[in-house]
């Protein structure tokens, strides 16, 4: 426990009475609406997040609707999704991302140059999600579908300061001790392993206090799902469609916010379902570092003076290395002494995996630094007007169409 303020507000839990938030915000919920997005993939129905997590929902009244896009392959999938969601007694609209309906849109933005028909996955389903929230809400939080310590405390926490006016912040993202304390196990590997020595690498590399970087050290957990904007911010970002989303919404929202209207939350003890380390270089953990350090590129060539180049990337992957054993030995004497799981033979199995992502990743960005960004929603809307309303529409008739079966 500590009260350290960082460079964008830190929200501590010291006390925080969930009465009195609550309260709060149903007094403002006329005037200030909120909805949560929560991004599902059909195979989420299985987890055991679920259940609790629509049972906690079920509690949260001061949220107006939630937001639900989802990934299925076909009628079947859909039709169980949508039955499954008939114990969310809250309003709810499930859209159906990879449908009919939906790709009948997409391909129309298509024939006018907005082509997002190459995305797929959580990245391009929370914009979907983000514009539909956007039609009802002032507020909009996003968090994921299998944490498994869930509470209403989440969406309370992460949409309060966005809707109190005595606050009045544009984002808060949250933050958490990624401990499960009932297997005793330290986990958010990617982040204390990678992110953490890879920001303190650049930084180092650059020899200079990058903005862009001590920005991203400031947050207590960048790789953090759990998240609350406002709707005019949700409308003017650029967010990436693969793994890099997270940091590459951080960026965005540097470049369109000020600082001070920025915060980060703390959410207590979290944990979720958990990815492996990957076969090879492209799957597991290993194609989600790999997404994040091309977004890190990407972030370094437009904000910097940063030239990516062979040597470059060969010092960074030797620094990162070093940085993240250093790292290694910080988090076993912390798990040492809390008597949590730590294995080191591990751990440095993951950095070493991890280094060689940066070279293989840094290569791929050299000859090709594709942009993975999805078109911010004003400029979609500036080609089609009733953008959202469509979307919306589309999971209305879904749900019309494929929710009885024939």
């Amino acid at each position: 426990m500590d009260f350290n303020q960082e460079n964008v507000t830190t929200i501590h839990d010291f006390c925080i009475n969930r009465q009195r938030l609550t309260e709060r915000m149903m007094e403002l919920r006329q005037r200030r609406p909120a909805s949560i997005v929560i991004p599902i993939h059909y195979k989420d129905l299985d987890n055991q997040a679920l259940p609790n997590i629509i049972e906690q929902l079920n509690n949260c009244r001061c949220v107006d609707r939630i937001v639900i896009p989802l990934a299925a392959e076909n009628v079947e999938q859909y039709r169980t999704a949508l039955r499954y969601l008939e114990k969310l007694e809250l309003k709810h609209v499930l859209l159906w991302c990879n449908g009919p309906n939906v790709e009948k849109i997409l391909n129309q933005m298509k024939e006018i140059d907005i082509d997002i028909t190459s995305f797929r996955g959580k990245g391009m389903d929370v914009w979907m999600g983000l514009g539909i929230a956007s039609l009802h809400s002032y507020a909009i939080a996003v968090h994921d579908a299998d944490i498994l310590t869930y509470s209403i405390d989440i969406p309370l926490k992460l949409l309060y300061p966005i809707i109190d006016p005595e606050l009045n912040f544009f984002f808060n993202k949250g933050y958490y001790a990624r401990v499960n304390v009932e297997d005793r196990k330290i986990h958010g590997r990617v982040f204390r392993l990678f992110v953490e020595p890879l920001l303190d690498t650049m930084n180092d590399e650059l020899r200079c206090n990058s903005e862009i970087l001590q920005y991203f050290k400031a947050f207590r957990y960048a790789l953090s799902g759990e998240f609350a904007m406002t709707s005019d911010l949700a409308l003017n970002i650029r967010i990436p469609a693969d793994w890099g989303l997270e940091v590459g919404i951080l960026a965005e929202v540097h470049r369109n916010a000020s600082l001070k209207r920025i915060c980060q939350t703390d959410l207590g003890f979290y944990d979720h379902q958990h990815k492996k380390l990957g076969s090879d270089l492209s799957s597991g953990l290993c194609k989600m570092v790999g997404d994040i350090f091309t977004t890190i590129l990407r972030i370094l060539t437009e904000t910097t003076q940063t030239t990516i180049s062979i040597p470059f990337l060969h010092s960074v992957k030797v620094k990162y290395r070093r940085l993240g054993q250093d790292a290694i030995r910080k988090y076993y004497t912390d798990a040492y002494c809390n008597d949590l799981e730590f294995t080191r033979h591990l751990e440095e199995m993951y950095v070493d995996r991890f280094s060689e992502v940066i070279m293989k990743v840094g290569e791929d960005y050299l000859m090709d630094p594709k942009d993975v960004l999805m078109p911010d929603w004003t400029r979609a809307l500036s080609a089609i007007p009733d953008l959202r309303e469509q979307l919306y529409q589309a999971a209305l008739d879904d749900t019309r169409e494929y929710g009885v079966e024939e």
